[in-house]
């Protein structure tokens, strides 16, 4: 008959719970992964011990719980310790012997058995035993309240015993350097047998060496037991005296009182909270003029999350002081490995490692080519201009110096992520049976695109397919295919890094790209997918959308490319119109000589400001006709080249035209105010400005077709759309999906005006300290000039409240009545084409006023008013000014226009006057108003752009 195995010892779990103890999760994240090993070793080992032994562990486990339990409840609860964590059986030991010590070294018990403890501990130690029950107190409460902790516990276990050897090193000099051969009371009057076998060898060197090491050796075991580095020396110091002497409670007490508590701001600060509130700060400098950096923008990559877990991901192991966190880009990796099977499980886990097992077998890593970054730019001074920096005569003008815009990151070409996607991708298509090879990657800032070529015969549909496998694979959701890659018979895939780059304007402005042309209207934009510079030419777009959700890089966008221009041009080359409806964009800008206008904030008059444009693009293009050029840059170099001449009798200076780039930040706004005017200013310019040197830059949050319409979307053929929270929305700025995949911050689809496919790049970012810096640069060298007449007010119309938006209608209704001299409900039903309501409320409007008479039944109504006097009625109801009426002068002329209209003689005055109009455009003929001017220098371009 087999014999019975006894139970599962104490602290492990029956077989109703279905484990062991040491298979537990632990509480605290220190705790070693041992346990699961010494509670199997326990029991193997235990049921083969008496039961004698067996009572009497217990009884002692028990006597350390319930002291245990005592101890952790003095100063700080710390009872909830998780119980398969408790050392309480080790503790009542050290408790119990520093009792016995003290019991017989303390207080002079006399006996046999008091005398040989007595002798033993100090014939060892000498009078240093003294001290002995004081160590193991202190080793005990630690055990009680902090068992978890094994590497704090045998630290001050080691502390004290050094400091025990050096103590009786000293205590064995200090007594007199007794030997054996004097006896053992001299011993152990002195450091006992250990004090002589430590200080005896240094001391026949000279009585001075042993103080000294031993000295040294015993402050050492004081920063040992303490945890103190020397480098923290004085602040210990300095915190030890100010809480005896109660510094932090008078500090405590200053705060609270009438002033506003702000402890809170500091209390989780691991510096000291400041004493002294710091100074105005005007961008970026104090008072005195000391520059400071630190503002709100300056961050690149910001979270909303504040976690300290929420980088390494949720449920992530905590890491203990003084142990190197894992990055993020390392914990992506330990889990792509592990899914794959290519490598251990994430550190920290102190349960027993669990094998991956996968379908096929895990597929051994395989080394692919990377693509080569570009090389950082070196920090070269962006050249400078050597065209037109001479403005107005004697003023020189100096663009920002390049180190204005600091470096960003230093690009990577392969990490140990890279290798472990290529890895699951290359498991992921043999799992499926898919005949293709993973061969290469190029790795951008944001994202990194890994090449897939088929074999002959394979689909493509075979891997797009597997979209989502592959984002399971890899363990990310903005996984984007491409098929196929523009220009290579490969698929693309693209996954966002784990460790994203910061790409700094400074970089982009310094690349050889942006070094090929010195063209003035060159921005900035970004990197792309393989890590290249990427530069474009506003002058060439020629109009540009800027579209993505809030918080995706829009803003961020609009002020690299601000700040690229402010780099590279003056103010004669480009003048810019900022309309800013959020009123806190753009406020960096506010005061740069390339401004024409203050920046605008009224949605209103950004409408009067597009309309203004559009008159400015009619008077350019009547130069360029009238001098028979195309385009404005070859009008410039005409201008330039003195091939320009004005007509003979006029006082006008020609001078080149500047580029005139106007930047909407919110379109949104504009549409709800006013749609009809502003789409149409828009449309025109779209259309005809590019000629002209007037490009337009319009940046929406909110890309639907109410906002960007057909129109608007048709003459903008340059297109930026950031992440997007819908496919509809990317449809409507890209006609295409793909930016609703995008992982926001910059990460953009560029689509230039004749391009095919989207360009994936990374916004260049430009922080709030360089912008101030480039700003201040510039306003100190040229002072802002502004045009009166481009947000200029329109006049008020004082509309009738009766009237409403029924204006327009009533006037044609006015219009009619009067012309015909017919007063009819139903005729303005059938001319009008409005319902009966509607007429009868036009026809009241008109009697109230004095147009027609009152009703008289189904008889029409008597119109009051005749055709000669229709103007003055109809400046009325618009709310202006009636027109004078015709002097006795007019009059007659009229009446003699009228004869000679009769006898066909005045045709040939209308065809000379046409002519002397002609005559007025093509020569620019002042009169005599260009002789009464006074102005030496004449008129230049942007003075007649306002009629």
């Amino acid at each position: 008959m087999a014999t019975r195995t006894s139970s599962a010892p104490r602290g492990s779990s029956n077989s109703k719970s279905g484990g062991s103890s040491g298979s537990r999760t632990p509480a605290k994240s220190g705790r070693s992964g041992t346990t699961t090993a010494r509670g199997k070793q326990a029991a193997a080992v235990e049921p083969q011990q008496p039961w004698a032994l067996r009572a009497l562990a217990g009884v002692w486990q028990g006597i350390g719980h319930v002291v245990g339990a005592g101890v952790r409840r003095i100063g700080h609860d710390v009872s909830d310790l998780d119980p398969a964590d408790r050392r309480d059986g080790a503790a009542l030991f050290n408790l119990a012997l520093g009792v016995f010590i003290a019991t017989f070294a303390w207080w002079g018990f006399k006996g046999w058995f008091p005398d040989v403890v007595y002798s033993i501990l100090n014939g060892t130690f000498g009078w240093i035993s003294l001290l002995l029950p004081f160590m193991l107190f202190v080793c005990a409460f630690r055990l009680f309240r902090q068992p978890w902790d094994v590497r704090g516990n045998n630290r001050v276990g080691i502390g004290f015993l050094v400091m025990a050897v050096a103590g009786t090193g000293l205590a064995h000099i200090f007594g007199g350097q007794p030997t054996v051969a004097d006896g053992f009371d001299g011993l152990r009057r002195a450091g006992g047998m250990v004090g002589f076998l430590a200080a005896s060898p240094l001391a026949a060197i000279h009585p001075v060496v042993p103080v000294i090491a031993y000295g040294a050796l015993a402050f050492v075991s004081v920063l040992i037991v303490t945890a103190t580095p020397f480098g923290a020396i004085p602040r210990r110091i300095r915190e030890a005296y100010e809480h005896l002497m109660g510094v932090d409670l008078m500090d405590a007490e200053g705060k609270s009182g009438d002033s506003h508590d702000r402890s809170y701001l500091y209390e989780n600060d691991a510096v000291e909270a400041p004493k002294k509130k710091r100074r105005k700060r005007i961008f970026g400098k104090d008072d005195d003029g000391a520059g400071i950096e630190g503002y709100v923008g300056d961050e690149a990559f910001e979270h909303a999350i504040v976690d300290d877990d929420a980088a390494a991901g949720k449920g992530a192991p905590s890491v203990p002081p003084g142990v190197r966190r894992p990055t993020q880009a390392e914990i992506a990796v330990e889990k792509i490995k592990a899914a794959q099977g290519l490598g251990k499980a994430p550190a920290g886990d102190a349960t027993e490692a669990i094998p991956v097992v996968s379908a096929a077998a895990p597929t051994a890593p395989v080394m692919v080519p990377s693509a080569p970054v570009s090389p950082q730019p070196p920090p070269t001074p962006i050249p400078q201009r050597t065209e037109q920096l001479s403005l107005a005569g004697d003023v020189t003008y100096t663009l920002p110096s390049a180190d204005n815009l600091t470096p960003g990151s230093v690009p990577k070409e392969r990490t140990e992520a890279n290798d472990a996607v290529v890895a699951a991708l290359t498991d992921t298509l043999q799992q499926f049976n898919v005949d293709a090879t993973v061969t290469g990657f190029s790795r951008g800032p944001t994202v990194t695109r890994y090449e897939i070529e088929l074999a002959p015969g394979t689909k493509v549909e075979r891997v797009t397919a597997l979209s989502k496998n592959i984002s399971y694979a890899v363990a990310s959701s903005d996984v984007r295919i491409l098929s196929p890659i523009p220009g290579k018979s490969a698929i693309g895939i693209e996954i966002p890094n784990t460790d994203r780059e910061t790409v700094s304007l400074g970089d982009v402005l310094r690349s050889q790209n942006a070094r090929r042309t010195d063209h003035p209207m060159v921005m900035g934009v970004g990197k792309d997918v393989e890590g290249g510079f990427v530069v474009a030419n506003l002058a060439k777009m020629p109009h540009m959308l800027v579209a993505g959700a809030t918080g995706a890089g829009k803003s961020s966008f609009v002020n690299s490319m601000i700040t690229s221009i402010l780099m590279r041009a003056t103010p004669d080359e480009v003048r810019m119109v900022m309309v800013d409806p959020k009123r806190v964009e753009l406020t960096a800008y506010e005061g740069v000589p390339h401004l024409i206008t203050p920046i605008i904030t009224n949605p209103k008059k950004a409408a009067e400001a597009l309309q203004w444009v559009v008159r400015e693009m009619d008077a350019r293009y009547d130069d360029l006709a009238n001098y028979g050029y195309k385009h404005l840059d070859d009008f410039n170099k005409a201008v330039r080249a003195g091939k320009v001449v004005p007509p003979p009798d006029s006082k006008r200076v020609i001078k080149p035209y500047p580029y005139l780039l106007v930047i909407v930040d919110e379109l949104a706004d504009l549409m709800m105010v006013a749609p009809r005017d502003v789409e149409d200013s828009i449309v025109r310019i779209t259309q005809l400005a590019r000629a002209a040197g007037i490009h337009l830059v319009l940046a929406t949050q909110r890309p639907s077709v109410d906002v960007v319409t057909g129109l608007i979307k048709a003459n903008v053929p340059s297109r930026m759309a950031f992440a997007t929270s819908s496919v509809t929305d990317s449809r409507v700025v890209l006609d295409q999906p793909g930016a609703e995949k995008l992982i926001g911050q910059g990460d953009a689809l560029f689509l230039p005006m004749g391009a095919s496919k989207a360009m994936r790049v990374q916004g260049a970012w430009v922080s709030e300290s360089e912008i101030h810096r480039v700003v201040e640069h510039v306003k100190g060298q040229l002072k802002a000039v502004y045009r009166e007449d481009v947000a200029a007010e329109a006049p008020k119309k004082q509309i009738d409240d009766d009237i409403g938006d029924d204006l327009e209608v009533l006037l044609q209704a006015t219009e009619l009545v009067v012309t015909t001299q017919f007063g009819s409900t139903s005729m303005l039903q059938r001319k009008l084409r409005v319902g009966f309501a509607k007429a009868g409320r036009l026809m009241d409007l008109l009697e109230s006023r004095g147009v027609v008479g009152p009703s008289e039944g189904s008889k029409a109504r008597d119109v009051l008013v005749k055709p000669d006097d229709l103007a003055p009625v109809l400046a009325a109801m618009k709310g202006l000014e009636a027109p004078a009426a015709p002097d006795a002068h007019t009059a007659a002329l009229s009446e003699n226009a009228n004869a000679n209209i009769a006898v066909g003689g005045y045709a040939e005055d209308l065809v000379a006057a046409d002519l002397e109009n002609r005559k007025q455009a093509t020569d620019y003929y002042d009169g005599a108003d260009s002789t009464d001017d006074g102005d030496e220098g004449g008129e230049d371009a942007w003075s007649l752009t306002g009629r």
